[in-house]
């Protein structure tokens, strides 16, 4: 009876997480404006989504789309590079220095979005920045790099601290060691952690309203805002939201196979 309720228990939350993104996928094949309006099987939807034949406020949502992506691969080499450069920073410091900038970092993790969109908004007016792509793209690599340190850290304290001075002994510039020998090793940390700053910088939505100014700059969270007050969502989104639930949905199921192979790999190894 246990083992039932439990297996109950998980399926009833997995139902509930993954029903409506079954129910927007179902509906993402039929004409009709309205959600759950079902008028036929039909992919005209997703024809418009890649033929260009949308109009009006819906002709606008490629352009969302583009500005997001463009917005979030930007923010998320940047944050990788610094939050690797600052998380070998922190390993390497000692004492007070190195519980202080771990104890501020965390700090944009845990604090509000909305605060941290209204803080970077005035320091943004008081510096005299041009709120726009300039100041959206700071301000998510801003909440984007204390990621990129905590998935770096870990990698760090794996390896031997000893090997970039060995390379250094070996004749090595510092920064031959640290492509040669500190980056390899830090790589799989480094990849999590630009993932989750371009998942992130995706899923942001009130940093970017407070930093886009007035110049009519959509990313998609805000572009999907905007039409929700209008009173109902461009069709075209069904599809697309479909589109980018399988690519993730795909690359998870890669990442977890190659997690897995390689758990097999050194399990053989260490036999």
């Amino acid at each position: 009876m246990k083992k039932f309720f439990a297996r109950l228990y998980l399926g009833l939350i997995l139902l509930l997480l993954y029903a409506p993104l079954i129910f927007i996928a179902i509906s993402s094949f039929t004409e009709s404006r309205v959600l759950g309006n079902w008028t036929g099987f039909s992919t005209k939807l997703y024809s418009n989504l890649f033929s260009g034949s949308m109009q009006g406020a819906a002709g606008s949502l490629m352009t969302a789309v583009y500005n997001t992506l463009i917005i979030a691969l930007i923010a998320a080499l940047v944050a990788t590079l610094l939050g690797t450069l600052a998380a070998i920073g922190i390993f390497y410091s000692r004492g007070r220095a190195k519980n202080s900038v771990m104890f501020l970092n965390n700090i944009p993790m845990v604090n509000p979005d909305v605060i941290t969109g209204v803080s970077l908004f005035l320091l943004f007016v008081f510096l005299g920045i041009t709120q726009g792509y300039v100041s959206v793209i700071l301000a998510h690599i801003t909440f984007c790099t204390p990621y990129v340190v905590l998935n770096v850290l870990p990698k760090l304290h794996q390896m031997n601290s000893n090997t970039y001075e060995a390379a250094l002994d070996l004749g090595a510039t510092p920064g031959q060691a640290l492509r040669k020998v500190m980056i390899p090793q830090l790589l799989p940390g480094m990849l999590t952690g630009f993932i989750l700053s371009f998942t992130m910088s995706l899923d942001d939505f009130a940093v970017t309203f407070f930093t886009r100014g007035t110049i009519g700059l959509e990313t998609l969270s805000t572009y999907i805002y905007t039409d929700a007050r209008k009173g109902g969502l461009t069709p075209e989104l069904r599809p697309l939201m479909t589109i980018i639930f399988i690519v993730v949905f795909a690359l998870l199921v890669i990442i977890n196979i190659r997690q897995e192979r390689a758990a097999k790999k050194k399990a053989l190894l260490k036999k």
